[in-house]
């Protein structure tokens, strides 16, 4: 496969020296294993321009864990055909060595990137922040899509545009369920069918706890089920991710855990917030 291959109307791109930054308006980086997720970001995307970019790479800085990095799903072909479906202009598909052709500076995620998620998975967020830096430097887009599924990742990257003055506007994609509830992720791929009748406990517990943000029914609902070994569940001011307080206005539960060794991350805005202190 060469820079520049057409597959069917989908042009290829491999190296750095290949891009043209700024061509693209629209752009959606992504590591690959494409659901109707990542479709529904890219439909977005395809308002503000028609062609849009979409970049897979799975970035080796974002993960503590080897063996989840060689785990991570590769279906580069039929990732392909989904793009090409859908008109997409092109998409980049780099090796590491063209990303980072020298060791990186990793960008700092600060006090919110150590927490939940970056708690568990150490320096996660550095090496997101990391990547997008550098592909935003490469792609030079107007604007750039993330899903709200990584709702923790999204606020770091709009906190890292708007510190670095960067020229893109990040714009929020709604989290995309399965019919039976579960939000999608290229993870799901790895649950036997009983592993994912375990997982919708997740979904089970966030609609429990949506209304009102009653944390006690949720944890009720969670342990109710075995399979599923939980990391965190918290209520969150989404503008700041301190734990929600009666001076919240916009609360979002966060939950994370694990179901036969892969782990799944949700999250659900809370309607009704109320405050009730314990």
């Amino acid at each position: 496969m060469q820079s520049g291959k057409l597959n069917s109307t989908l042009k290829v791109i491999e190296h750095v020296s290949d891009l043209e930054p700024g061509r693209y308006r629209a752009f959606v980086p992504t590591m690959g294993a494409l659901h109707d997720g990542h479709l529904s970001l890219i439909k977005i995307a395809q308002q503000f321009d028609a062609q849009t970019l979409v970049s897979i790479f799975v970035n080796p800085l974002q993960f503590d864990n080897p063996d989840d990095l060689a785990k991570y799903p590769k279906q580069l072909e039929q990732d392909f055909a989904k793009l090409d479906s859908l008109g997409v202009g092109a998409v980049f598909v780099p090796n590491s060595n063209e990303i980072y052709p020298s060791k990186p500076e990793l960008i700092d995620s600060g006090a919110i990137g150590l927490m939940y998620e970056g708690k568990s998975r150490a320096g996660h967020f550095d090496g997101v922040l990391t990547v997008v830096n550098r592909l935003f430097n490469l792609v030079n887009p107007k604007f750039a899509i993330f899903g709200e599924k990584d709702f923790q990742q999204l606020f770091l990257i709009k906190q890292l545009v708007k510190q670095r003055q960067i020229p893109t506007e990040v714009i929020s994609a709604p989290l995309v369920r399965d019919i039976d509830g579960l939000a999608l992720s290229s993870r799901n791929v790895r649950l036997s069918p009983d592993g994912r009748k375990a997982a919708l406990v997740i979904s089970k517990a966030l609609r429990a706890g949506s209304e009102t943000g009653d944390l006690e029914k949720m944890q009720e609902i969670i342990a109710s089920e075995p399979q599923f070994k939980l990391d965190y569940l918290s209520i969150i001011d989404e503008n700041n991710f301190s734990i929600a307080n009666d001076r919240t206005v916009n609360a979002r539960i966060l939950i994370a855990g694990w179901v036969e060794g892969v782990r799944l991350i949700d999250n659900m805005p809370v309607q009704n917030w109320t405050y009730l202190e314990k």
